[in-house]
């Protein structure tokens, strides 16, 4: 969830950032500029008050006076234009030179500073120059101003201003911003993820809890002490809801405890009064044998309905155990049965370790091999096999039986359950069920699957770390 979730809010953030930086980043450019362009407007304010009286050009009946105002305002624009490049002049209305730096520079006929020009003998400073952009190399600023003398605009001041170092200080100000940009949409991240963490973490601790509940692991409950409020309920209905859960089935293995352990005595009175009943019949007395059969697979069934309950209601005692020495135990105990039906029962159990119950360990490995040399015919192989696998310690349990088909496989562990095929075969269906049990109590599992070229195998897991 936060793979998808962590992205929309990356996406989101920067969005926001964008949207305030983009005009944030055109604001520092205008202001730049202007701040140029009103330095432009008083530098031409100045000159044009130095070129009020100069007007009649170098000779006139004021001479003396017009000569040195005009040799001031020309010591001027030279200095001017020598200190900061900017080129700058007085000209009169018909485009002629009152006074210029550098002495080349005149008005043209076309471009930005002939219409500044025209705009000034209209009375009126020129408009502001159109916004120049860090890329936009060789740009320049042009302003003009009107020298207006008894109410007539006489002359124009006109300053063409490069803009380089305008441009630098706008990239300037623009890698600040996307410093700034960069350093939020970090914080931002970082926000996120511990945002995102804080309101996942109650979904993974309760995907976690539910893992343990659905393993058999039913005493696991939800924390809920962070996260938002409808997380937190939501923990708390989930906590409600597993006792419940182990509530109904705590009664249910009650009952199956209690039921078969009551049944056991009328039961086991029941066969005596059988055998005591035989003793007067013939020995060879169908009826008699049939009761006496079905009497003690009834009475097996109760034995495993009350192995499943305990099973089930047990806690693991989990220890590091030798699991190769453990199932080379197992397969010498059952050898003889196997040698009885003409089964070979081989094992390779090398010494490995794991964590499980030995005691149930070593009674989930009985139902296994028991069911494997039970449904394998005289003549066939079962073998039992230790292994690692990563961080698991696996025993495979493989025979050479009539196997189980798909639909078989599916329903293989189920209580009561048994293939049609085999029905003729002594057993109550419950074995492999409290096999599953004692497996999951210790974190341990079980899986089937086919057997090349035929039978079954089966893999009993138990964790190589606690």
């Amino acid at each position: 969830m936060r793979t998808r979730l962590l992205p929309l809010l990356t996406v989101l953030l920067a969005a926001v950032l964008l949207a305030l930086g983009l005009p944030l980043a055109g604001s520092v450019a205008a202001a730049q500029q202007q701040r140029v362009v009103v330095d432009r407007i008083d530098d031409t304010a100045r000159f044009a008050a130095l070129a009020q009286f100069v007007t009649d050009g170098p000779s006139g009946s004021r001479r003396t006076t017009t000569d040195e105002r005009w040799e001031t305002l020309r010591s001027e624009l030279e200095s001017y234009h020598d200190v900061y490049g900017i080129r700058a002049g007085v000209f009169y209305r018909n485009g002629s030179a009152m006074a210029n730096a550098p002495g080349s520079w005149f008005v043209p006929r076309t471009g930005e500073v002939r219409r500044a020009f025209a705009e000034a003998l209209l009375s009126r400073r020129s408009h502001d120059p159109p916004q120049a952009w860090p890329w936009q190399r060789g740009s320049r600023l042009v302003v003009a101003s009107p020298v207006i003398r008894d109410g007539d605009v006489v002359a124009v001041v006109v300053t063409d201003s490069p803009t380089g170092q305008m441009r630098s200080r706008i990239l300037r100000g623009w890698l600040l911003i996307g410093a700034g940009e960069i350093a939020a949409m970090l914080l931002a991240v970082g926000a996120a993820l511990r945002l995102t963490g804080w309101v996942l973490r109650p979904v993974r601790v309760l995907d976690a809890t539910t893992h343990d509940i659905a393993t058999g692991r039913l005493k696991s409950r939800v924390a809920a002490a962070g996260g938002p409020p409808e997380l937190r309920r939501l923990a708390r209905s989930f906590n409600e809801m597993a006792d419940n859960v182990e509530a109904v089935l705590e009664q249910q293995r009650a009952f199956v405890a209690d039921a078969s352990h009551q049944l056991r005595n009328p039961l086991a009175a029941l066969l005596l009064r059988i055998e005591l009943l035989a003793l007067e019949l013939p020995e060879d007395n169908a009826e008699i044998a049939s009761v006496r059969t079905e009497g003690k697979r009834l009475a097996q069934v109760l034995d495993d309905l009350l192995g499943l309950a305990l099973a089930e209601h047990a806690e693991a005692d989990l220890a590091l155990t030798d699991i190769g020495a453990l199932a080379g135990e197992r397969v010498a105990a059952w050898a003889p049965a196997a040698r009885a039906k003409d089964v070979r029962l081989t094992g390779d159990c090398p010494p490995t370790t794991g964590w499980a119950d030995p005691i149930a360990l070593s009674s989930a490995l009985d139902a296994v091999i028991d069911n494997a040399v039970k449904f394998t015919p005289g003549g066939g192989t079962v073998t039992v096999a230790v292994a690692t696998d990563g961080d698991t310690t696996r025993i495979v349990v493989t025979d050479t039986g009539p196997g189980l088909t798909d639909e078989e496989l599916a329903r293989v562990g189920d209580r009561f359950w048994r293939s049609g095929r085999h029905q003729n075969v002594r057993g109550s269906g419950l074995g492999l069920s409290i096999t599953r049990a004692l497996l999951t109590a210790g974190g341990g599992a079980i899986d089937y699957a086919h057997h090349e070229p035929r039978g079954l195998r089966v893999t009993v897991r138990v964790p190589r770390h606690p």
